[in-house]
């Protein structure tokens, strides 16, 4: 039953966090004032921290961690988001001054790691093995 709630609350928070950085960067890249709005800038940090406590609430019902030998596709997980967040200030140009190409081109890679993310989620199998 724990399981069961964790895994919908980590999922409902991915499918949110990834349409969030979506619907975000086209604010941002269409100047639309929403970009600017209150909630706007604070519901990513709510879902994020959600998404972070379901994480680790995962891994402690499941006894799998990164840094170990069953939880490589975990770390290496762990180390997508990270890459994830740091393309995601570029992308949507938290206090750095970019091009809007180079932030277009953040907001594609972010995709991309976001991509290598669910998949290692739904395969369990790393990719540098």
């Amino acid at each position: 039953m724990l399981f069961r709630a964790l895994i919908y609350t980590h999922i409902a928070c991915v499918v949110l966090t990834i349409s969030l950085f979506i619907v975000r960067y086209w604010w941002r890249y269409t100047g639309n004032p929403r970009a600017q709005v209150g909630w706007v800038r604070r519901l990513p940090h709510l879902v994020d921290t959600l998404l972070l406590l379901s994480g680790v609430g995962l891994m402690w019902v499941t006894q799998s961690f990164p840094f170990t030998e069953h939880g490589t596709w975990l770390t290496e997980k762990l180390f997508g988001v990270i890459i994830y967040i740091v393309l995601g200030f570029f992308a949507l140009g938290h206090r750095v001054r970019r091009s809007q190409q180079a932030g277009f081109i953040a907001f594609m890679l972010g995709l991309v790691v976001l991509y290598i993310i669910v998949k290692l989620a739904i395969t369990h199998i790393p990719l540098l093995g």
